[in-house]
């Protein structure tokens, strides 16, 4: 496939459909909700399963066919963590076999699981910039100039 991916029809709906092309009606809308917690995730990803899992339901981001999507970026947080623990521990340089100073091998790890989250990231609106694409309807408070009906009651 080439090109841009594909927005889906409810962000082109919210963002006011900046391209004006016709809006896919027939787009499947799962029911938020959140999915089971995949069983091999570590203690670490599980507890950044659930801190995220019931805010993305809120916003209706989550539903059951993102489970792995999910369990994608869990994961990989917790192997950051793991790797920015052991850099924390151990430096951002080691001794090689040499005997000569080179960089930790858990930098690259770090990296690594840093550019996977902020992929999947981007995918559910984590970050600042993939939040500003969307502008969620904000609901109105009523004030004293609103009717009860269309009629006119004077």
């Amino acid at each position: 496939m080439r090109g841009r991916k594909p927005v889906p029809t409810h962000i082109k709906a919210i963002t006011g459909n900046p391209g004006k092309r016709p809006l896919n009606a027939d787009e499947p809308l799962p029911a938020p909700a959140v999915p089971d917690c995949p069983s091999e995730l570590g203690a670490v990803a599980k507890a950044e399963w659930e801190r995220l899992a019931a805010d993305l339901v809120k916003l209706r981001l989550l539903t059951p066919l993102d489970r792995a999507a999910l369990a994608t970026y869990c994961g990989a947080y917790e192997l950051w963590a793991e790797a920015t623990a052991a850099i924390q521990t151990y430096g951002s340089m080691v001794k090689s076999p040499q005997g000569f100073p080179m960089q930790s091998p858990y930098i690259a790890i770090a990296n690594r699981q840093a550019e996977i989250m902020l992929r999947v990231a981007s995918e559910f609106g984590f970050t600042p910039a993939s939040r500003s694409r969307i502008a969620a309807p904000m609901k109105r408070e009523r004030d004293l100039f609103d009717r009860e009906s269309k009629q006119d009651p004077w």
